[in-house]
């Protein structure tokens, strides 16, 4: 009998049951916490600008090429039957629904995700999350709060800018290059781009960005077993933020599809 339930309680399904639960309690902490004073400012705005101006450079270079090279796709598509117009503004309802909110969510994944999971790990080993416990601050609302905040805030920002640089890019190649009539280019992103489709993607971008913020925070505070264990909180992190993104991406596509 204690062999049977040692084998349920290691089975993957169960493990990924169990996890998800934790998850979704650190989630609540997390939410419960972050209305409760002590409001740290200071905090907020230098993770802000960890995430906000240190991931400035990779969204804008994406942006730029994301709405280039989707133009030029779509321009051999549309050629086909003689709607070359219609580039930019698919492009840009592309770029405003889906391409930006994922695409940078799953770029500050890379560099944001990682770098909590690695902080919060390293400061768990090192004893330093305990040493916060025992001078009676709380390192959730110390540590995972302002980091969590500040990339739901930011990544939306983020999300405009590359919807802005993307739609240069796509006017640089549909254009510039392709000799598009640029009258005719403004006018059909104008006709077709409801702003709709930008709060859309600002709303995918928060969402993101909690969830990203989140697990990467959640794999470090849970971070064990010295340097390995970082390592692995890091990788991990980035795995299931950027499973997690896509996923979220398709549910909440149909939500705001139906609606």
């Amino acid at each position: 009998m204690q062999g049977i339930l040692t084998w349920i309680k290691n089975h993957p399904i169960v493990r990924a049951i169990e996890g998800f639960g934790q998850v979704m309690m650190f989630a609540g902490q997390v939410l419960w916490l972050a209305i409760r004073p002590p409001y740290r400012i200071n905090l907020l705005i230098s993770q802000m600008y960890f995430v906000g101006i240190g991931s400035l450079f990779i969204i804008l270079l994406t942006g730029v090429f994301s709405g280039a090279v989707f133009a030029l796709q779509s321009s051999v598509a549309f050629a086909m039957v003689g709607a070359e117009g219609l580039v930019g503004s698919s492009v840009a309802v592309s770029l405003c629904r889906e391409i930006a909110p994922v695409f940078g969510g799953l770029l500050v994944t890379g560099r944001v995700g990682s770098a909590m999971a690695t902080e919060l790990g390293t400061m768990r080993v090192t004893e330093q999350i305990d040493a916060l416990e025992t001078i009676a601050v709380n390192p959730i609302q110390y540590l995972v709060v302002p980091r969590v905040l500040a990339t739901l805030i930011m990544l939306p920002v983020l999300t405009l800018m590359f919807d802005f640089v993307g739609m240069i890019g796509s006017y640089l190649v549909g254009v510039v290059f392709l000799e598009i009539d640029q009258g005719i280019f403004l006018q059909k992103i104008w006709w077709y781009l409801d702003p709709e489709d930008i709060y859309s993607g600002l709303i995918k971008a928060a969402v993101f960005g909690f969830a990203l913020s989140l697990l990467g925070c959640y794999k470090g505070y849970k971070a064990g077993g010295g340097a390995r264990g970082v390592g692995m909180a890091a990788t991990q992190s980035v795995v299931a933020s950027s499973v997690t993104i896509l996923i979220m991406d398709y549910f909440l596509t149909l939500i705001m599809l139906e609606n």
